[in-house]
């Protein structure tokens, strides 16, 4: 007799058979279930969270604004060097008011050579806001993480069920075995 394959295989839960046991329903129930929740509950955390980083990054690109700082001081290290270095620097928004903040710079840069910093609107130095392809991307791979997170506490609940169910089975055949396997001693005459 060949192996059952196909869809057959797959859904062997659901198809009549005199051996298939209560466990192997509600189990089958369970797995259904928990797929179910899975898809309900990871799609939509990830889309959310896909769209609440794009708006995010959206405004952070719409409010940050590039503004041209001074050094204050000469920065340390020599020109030759290629790894920039930290040094202070100063600048006034729109307002008036002076802030001052450390950014990267190229080594020995002179004191009063001008930077380009990034800010928002209050005025304090923040990064560069990431470019819409970036943010994308960004969104895009935090979606999927918080998608795949949501969906893993369903299958979780699901592996606890399912373990439970196994136990069970296998406590009620050890009990059967305890009442049936002494009669296998028995010799016939």
């Amino acid at each position: 007799m060949a192996a059952v394959r196909g869809p057959r295989a797959l859904l062997w839960r659901w198809w009549p058979n005199p051996l298939r046991r209560r466990s192997d329903r509600i189990e089958a129930w369970t797995l259904l279930t928990v797929w179910l929740l899975a898809l309900l509950a990871g799609t939509p955390a990830g889309l959310w969270a896909t769209r609440s980083v794009e708006l995010g990054l959206a405004r952070e690109r719409a409010e940050w604004r590039p503004v041209t700082a001074l050094l204050t001081e000469r920065a340390p290290g020599t020109a030759s060097g290629s790894e920039r270095v930290w040094a202070e620097v100063r600048w006034s928004v729109a307002d008036g008011r002076a802030h001052r903040g450390q950014t990267r710079v190229e080594p020995g840069s002179a004191a009063g050579a001008p930077v380009t910093v990034w800010t928002d609107p209050q005025g304090r130095m923040v990064t560069r806001p990431p470019t819409e392809a970036q943010a994308s991307l960004r969104a895009g791979l935090i979606g999927i993480l918080v998608g795949t997170s949501a969906a893993l506490v369903p299958l979780a609940g699901g592996r606890l069920v399912s373990e439970r169910l196994q136990r069970r089975r296998l406590e009620q055949w050890d009990t059967e075995w305890e009442r049936v396997g002494p009669q296998w001693r028995w010799k016939t005459g």
